[in-house]
């Protein structure tokens, strides 16, 4: 009884972790702390117990979530002649955007808060990285310019990590349930 409550406590809280990956939170890493705080906790015996190999694969996956996120948004903004100030505050606007997305949502039934999240993020970095390239540069073309690549590079990139963050929680509920 006590091995499946743990399996049922997991669960949740790695669709929680996920969650957190797609408001813009390192939730694929609290996730791999999750599943090697199991690996170093549970007794082997149990079925809920999760191997270091798994603790590995997690790892390898929220890697690849971040490089594809860092790699997306930097093309985003550098691609288009962005600065560095106008990167930060894409970063923030994204993260504001995040969460103020989540809280409105969508009209639709439980993955509309998520939708309206990620496409809140991309908004918030396009509004972040204008204002940071308005401080330094008044050409209207090249910041809207910005703006956009902000927006598709943010997108993309949280997409990639979440697409990454729900193998994640596959290979640990598989492992942990079958």
């Amino acid at each position: 009884m006590t091995s499946l409550m743990i399996s049922v406590s997991i669960s949740a809280l790695a669709f929680v972790c996920w969650l957190a990956t797609v408001l813009g939170l390192p939730g694929n890493w609290l996730l791999v702390i999750t599943a090697a705080a199991i690996a170093g906790i549970v007794p082997t015996d149990w079925t809920c117990h999760v191997s270091w190999m798994v603790v590995g694969i997690l790892a390898v996956l929220a890697a690849l979530g971040e490089l594809i996120e860092f790699i997306a948004g930097a093309i985003g903004v550098g691609k288009t002649g962005g600065s560095k100030r106008a990167a930060a505050l894409a970063l923030v606007g994204s993260l504001v955007g995040a969460v103020i997305g989540f809280f409105i949502g969508l009209p639709i039934p439980v993955i509309g808060s998520l939708i309206a999240s990620l496409l809140f993020s991309g908004l918030g970095a396009a509004i972040g990285a204008i204002l940071g390239q308005l401080w330094l540069d008044k050409n209207w073309d090249k910041t809207i310019k910005v703006g956009f690549g902000a927006f598709w590079g943010r997108l993309l990139g949280t997409l990639g990590k979440a697409i990454c963050g729900a193998l994640m929680v596959a290979v640990l509920l598989i492992y942990i349930w079958f």
